[in-house]
């Protein structure tokens, strides 16, 4: 999969060990910035990283700032991103699989380099489940969600 990356200067100090976890499980990066500690507004990176996935460019993304709410807003707010916080591999898998999530959302401040080394490859190892027999509730709930987002 090419991943598409998006960080604010705070979320900065988290960039490398994540473009590692990506290549590590063999996926491709799409780099969205930032490339400096110097202070960004992330509504522009989000907005630069989410039109990648929106076009096709990319199928995933991990958004990074201080504490992974702002990118998380801002990636909500672009239709057919789904974007969540997730600093734990069961949120991180699961909202992919029962949820559809395509956005991971890190908060660099929050978390460090250890635990980015183990969440973000149980996003990028997730599958969506609610094609599968027995499991069509899912489907069913996030195409409540998309309907929403339609309206």
């Amino acid at each position: 999969m090419r991943i598409a990356i998006a960080t604010d200067h705070g979320g900065f100090s988290l960039k490398e060990t994540v473009i590692e976890s990506i290549c590590a499980a063999g996926h491709e990066v799409l780099d969205f910035g930032t490339d400096s500690p110097e202070s960004v507004d992330y509504p522009d990176i989000v907005e630069k990283a989410g039109r990648a996935i929106q076009n096709g460019e990319a199928e995933r993304g991990v958004f990074l700032c201080g504490s992974g709410i702002g990118v998380a807003i801002a990636a909500n707010k672009m239709k057919g991103l789904y974007a969540a916080i997730c600093h734990n591999t069961y949120a991180a898998a699961q909202g992919v699989e029962h949820d559809g999530m395509n956005v991971l959302c890190l908060g660099a401040r929050v978390i460090g380099p250890e635990i980015v080394k183990k969440v973000v490859p149980a996003f990028l190892g997730a599958k969506f489940i609610g094609k599968e027999p027995g499991q069509e509730r899912h489907a069913r709930r996030v195409e409540k969600v998309k309907k929403i987002e339609r309206e």
